[in-house]
């Protein structure tokens, strides 16, 4: 493991050419409107966003399908240096609102999809008794801010003439030089070199733009030699989205390296199988980890099904068993009836109903 700091100008470029991507189980996640506001108000201040967790490319016993941030150019034949395990709310934010050309696919604090892009008011901007945050304008897709059920337009950056003639800098090109370089040789034409508005400019460049394009973010980097139970740790300890990875998204992720749809496979037999009072409850980490013990039984020697175990489930060892278990679930499910057991409710633990069906199947 090592830990650096990665300039923000970095990261988005290897984030947009491919070199940098998610792991394809990280679940896609959009932030609302008013925290990427906040999340730009908190990088243009300088002030630290917190520290992104990557894992080095190229572990040769976890192979993961990965797949680019959103916003990012397609990247399918691009191979990755590094997966992000976490950071992806902020590093997605930060890329599609600061350097993406599309508008920003995000949601109202009601949670009403909408897209939008960002801008910065450079009058406000450089000064120091406004907070950033009310420098920065959200602004729908065909950048215009209208009231009165459409009717009344508030403000109109639909041309480059409008946001020079309003001082208002876009920011999806703040941080690249060439293009804020050339908004800024347009901006000084459209005001014909007025000294007040290159008095502006040369403020906000040297306040914001400057300063943005030397910041940092911490980024602690897993060596592609990381064991996968320590992976699957990593993702359990920092996952803050509400909904816990489970062992069966990771292995997921693991077998559609092969092209093999796991979750679908799993789909299709809770569906025809596994949808009754005893065994509706049983999960697909349950079914997984039944596998895995049978597996391990067949194999001889020591039995285990723990979650590192789990893991190590290979493809064909599910494909070899996965039919038979299933089998070995219904069989178990018609012994428990005979015994008067009817019900999920009915037994003890619901985990030893995996133990019993994977060794009644032997």
């Amino acid at each position: 493991m090592k830990t650096n700091d990665r300039k923000i100008t970095d990261l988005m470029s290897t984030i947009h050419t491919g070199k940098t991507q998610l792991p394809d189980f990280q679940r896609g996640w959009v932030w609302d409107d008013s925290r990427i506001k906040a999340l730009i108000a908190s990088i243009t201040n300088g002030y630290p966003v917190g520290a992104a967790m990557f894992l080095e490319y190229g572990n040769e016993s976890i192979h993961f399908k990965s797949r680019v941030v959103e916003g990012a150019p397609s990247a399918d034949k691009v191979t990755p240096d590094e997966l992000i395990l976490d950071g992806q709310q902020r590093l997605t934010s930060v890329y599609s609102s600061l350097f993406s050309e599309k508008a920003v696919r995000t949601k109202t604090d009601k949670g009403q999809e909408i897209e939008r892009f960002y801008y910065i008011d450079m009058v406000k901007a450089v000064n120091s008794t406004i907070d950033r945050v009310d420098s920065i304008v959200s602004i729908p897709k065909d950048r215009k801010i209208t009231s009165d059920f459409g009717r009344k337009i508030e403000l109109d950056l639909s041309s480059v003439s409008q946001e020079y003639a309003q001082n208002m800098f876009p920011l999806n090109i703040i941080l690249d030089p060439s293009k804020y370089s050339k908004w800024q040789m347009d901006y000084m034409q459209y005001h014909q070199y007025d000294p007040n508005a290159a008095k502006l400019y040369m403020g906000f460049l040297s306040k914001v733009i400057v300063p943005l394009g030397q910041y940092t973010i911490l980024v602690i980097t897993l060596d592609k030699d990381t064991p996968k139970e320590a992976v699957c740790q990593v993702f359990e300890n920092v996952n803050t989205g509400g909904v816990s990875l489970t062992v069966f998204e990771l292995v997921t992720a693991i077998f559609a390296m092969d092209n093999f749809e796991l979750r679908k496979d799993w789909e299709e037999r809770k569906n025809k199988y596994f949808n009754d009072e005893i065994l509706s409850v049983t999960s697909a980490t349950d079914f997984l980890t039944a596998c895995t013990l049978l597996s391990s039984y067949k194999k001889g020697g020591t039995v285990s099904c723990k979650k590192k175990d789990v893991l190590n489930l290979t493809l064909a060892e599910y494909q070899r068993y996965a039919d038979d278990l299933t089998d070995g679930f219904v069989e178990a499910e018609k012994i428990l009836q005979e015994e008067r057991i009817f019900s999920s409710k009915d037994l003890p633990y619901t985990t030893q109903a995996s133990v019993y069906k994977g060794y009644k199947q032997d």
